[in-house]
């Protein structure tokens, strides 16, 4: 028996990998958070599967579904939105099923800064602009951000930003990264990344906030922030220069 952390993309069903699909249409067990993962996702497990929303579901009531599976030899889907290595949740869960010896294994998928990138049409690091990317959220509603990672010290670098779990609170965002981005810093807002009802914000630090209360967006939507979403004038990548030396081979 083996517990399946499979990423299950940003919510188009399609944008999750071979190896996802291939799972969940044979694991006899689907455990899912009906909020975030696509219903079509869903219909493509096996007939007769036990299928459990975890929307309302505690930690311990989630490990009690997967414990029991495992005592009744059946391998698990667990299904988490976007991939499973970011703002995923699922850290505790495999904790618990090391401290069981219950075996699992983690499937990746598509983030969803990666299909708000994708539907912006933008790369987020750009030769000469910015080179690094910042992942991070803000703590109003959530865990405690660790010492350090504050808005206003991540901000120091202008490094390419994506905010996470933070729509709810934009102006405090803007706010907190106006002093070191400028107000005039390029932003977007990507909600419901690669779904139907995806509404895309562009603009800048200083009209983004309003653009978002204006358009009600509250949840299910990063915010990106830096120069590389606008820059036009910058060096083609050494990559591809004829510069570059290259092995004969």
């Amino acid at each position: 028996m083996t517990v399946y952390f499979i990423g299950a993309g940003p919510g188009a069903p399609d944008l999750i990998t071979v190896r996802a699909q291939k799972l969940i249409e044979r694991l006899p067990v689907c455990l899912y958070a009906g909020s975030l993962v696509p219903e079509e996702l869903i219909a493509g497990c096996p007939p007769g599967a036990r299928l459990v929303d975890t929307a309302n579901l505690t930690l311990d009531e989630i490990l009690s579904e997967l414990r029991a599976a495992h005592e009744s030899g059946l391998d698990v889907a667990r299904l988490h939105s976007g991939d499973p290595s970011i703002f995923s949740a699922v850290a505790e869960q495999m904790r618990r099923l090391d401290a069981e010896n219950i075996p699992y294994e983690v499937v990746p998928g598509v983030p969803a800064f990666s299909a708000a990138a994708a539907t912006l049409k933008r790369e987020l690091t750009v030769p000469g602009v910015a080179q690094t990317l910042i992942l991070t959220r803000t703590a109003l509603r959530a865990t405690p951000m660790p010492e350090r990672e504050d808005l206003a010290t991540l901000s120091q670098s202008r490094a390419t930003m994506v905010l996470h779990l933070a729509a709810h609170r934009i102006q405090s965002v803007v706010d907190e990264l106006t002093p070191a981005y400028g107000p005039d810093c390029p932003a977007a807002v990507v909600a419901w990344a690669s779904r139907p009802n995806e509404t895309v914000l562009r603009g800048t630090l200083s009209d983004i906030a309003h653009q978002t209360r204006q358009a009600g967006i509250t949840r299910t939507a990063v915010i990106i922030v830096g120069d590389a979403l606008t820059a036009g004038a910058f060096p083609d990548s050494h990559l591809y220069s004829h510069a570059r030396v290259r092995d004969p081979g």
